[in-house]
């Protein structure tokens, strides 16, 4: 690495320590690296800067934004709950096993991490507490189950990743249900084992059939929105981006006309907060686009390839090595920035190491969303933190036995590819 990379990398690292936003961070560095180090007109940094927002792949973001913000303030997100409940309710921890379900099917419709927690979080942490479920369990169960939001499609961050690898969105879609099936499964199995004796725990009675009845007659329209959904998209009745639109116009319809939890005054609010929360992203990836210019001028990705490969001889080698820097930087930065500055570095070494560029972006996916939760920056963290009303050290604590759930089966996914890259390969 040059003096001239070094200087590059430290401007950014300054920046990002002072709390300048990343975007600014990452523009700012773009800009001096093109006039101190670049041959190249700073003219052409502007055309990148818009030229990045004009971007059709970047719509299904936006719409899903507002998808999840619509369920989060109408009623979907409790008829979920709801339902979750019903199924698992009745097992030992099943208040607990339905908690994280729920996160599983919210997941399959707002594509966010934040978003689920705020949605799910706020509703289970309470009522667990109630129920009898200890405050350690309670926090980190809902510190780290949101995690689902980014895995199972449909995720923001695999969106990002498609954009910028040109690889099958469906395709990647289709690699992040069995790690989210193993996930909650790996959960719902340490739930069960924890309180399988536990006299403290509240636990309903086994339901009766009218019960599972109603409970999925209410749920049916929310229930209905990801088979919508993933329906549509792998049917070939329309694409992903569409798919985000008509979920949009569903959820709407849902709220307004059938569960009637929303009035159009609200509607508005919404909207304008969605597009408040789009605008900061497209400003992320303006600025993340800019650097990678920057970058992909200065041949930093083959070099860093290079260097990578005088080090690492084996594709296992080469995972590993990516799996912890990709956990590292989950603690200090969130999926949409790590995956636009991250994957124009990482993806070119794919080839050199037959990684499936599919694949890697699962692997990436999981890594990040596991840094959500991972002390000490972990975002998940103090939101989680804040709706509990406690400390950083308490929460950390009590997120490890859910991460050591996380982090196997990121090792099994990333050591035995088969295990997701056969549901792909259904639909080649």
């Amino acid at each position: 690495m040059g003096s001239n990379d070094l200087i590059i990398l430290s401007l950014l690292l300054g920046c990002m320590a002072a709390y300048i936003p990343v975007a600014m961070a990452l523009f700012f560095t773009a800009t001096c690296g093109f006039l101190l180090f670049a041959d190249m007109p700073v003219l052409l940094l502007v055309q990148t800067l818009f030229k990045s927002l004009d971007n059709f792949a970047l719509v299904v973001v936006l719409f899903f934004i507002l998808c999840g913000n619509i369920m989060t303030a109408g009623s979907i997100v409790e008829k979920l709950i709801r339902v979750a409940n019903v199924l698992v309710g009745w097992l030992p921890g099943g208040l607990g096993m339905a908690g994280v379900v729920a996160c599983g099917l919210f997941g399959a419709i707002s594509g966010s991490t934040v978003a689920t927690v705020v949605a799910i979080g706020g509703f289970m942490i309470p009522a667990l507490q109630e129920h009898g479920y200890d405050e350690s369990y309670t926090v980190g169960l809902m510190a780290t189950s949101p995690n689902l939001g980014v895995i199972i499609p449909p995720s923001i961050g695999m969106i990002l990743y498609s954009m910028i690898s040109n690889v099958s969105l469906e395709a990647l879609f289709l690699t992040g249900f069995v790690p989210g099936v193993l996930i909650v499964l790996g959960i719902c199995l340490y739930t069960g084992i924890l309180f399988r004796k536990s006299g403290r725990v509240e636990r309903r009675l086994a339901p009766t059939f009218g019960e599972v009845r109603k409970a999925l007659r209410e749920g049916f329209w929310a229930l209905m929105l990801p088979v919508i959904i993933f329906g549509g998209i792998f049917s070939g009745m329309f694409t992903a981006n569409e798919a985000a639109v008509v979920a949009c116009v569903y959820a709407i319809i849902v709220e307004l006309f059938i569960h009637r939890s929303m009035n159009l005054g609200e509607l508005k609010q919404i909207t304008v907060s969605s597009a408040v929360t789009s605008a900061t992203l497209l400003i992320i990836v303006a600025g993340a686009t800019c650097f990678g210019r920057y970058l992909t001028f200065e041949n930093i990705p083959g070099r860093i390839t290079e260097a990578v490969m005088m080090t690492v001889s084996s594709g296992w080698g080469f995972l590993l090595m990516m799996n912890l820097l990709l956990l590292v930087t989950g603690m200090f930065m969130d999926i949409i920035s790590a995956t636009l500055i991250l994957g124009p570095v990482l993806i070119p070494m794919l080839p050199h190491f037959g990684v499936d560029p599919i694949h890697f972006g699962l692997i990436l996916t999981v890594n990040l969303a596991i840094g959500y939760c991972t002390p000490p920056m972990g975002v998940s963290l103090f939101i989680t933190g804040s709706i509990a009303d406690r400390g950083l050290l308490f929460v950390s604590r009590a997120v490890m036995p859910f991460l050591l759930i996380q982090l196997a089966v990121l090792l099994l996914i990333t050591f035995v590819p088969s295990l997701v890259m056969w549901l792909p390969a259904l639909v080649k």
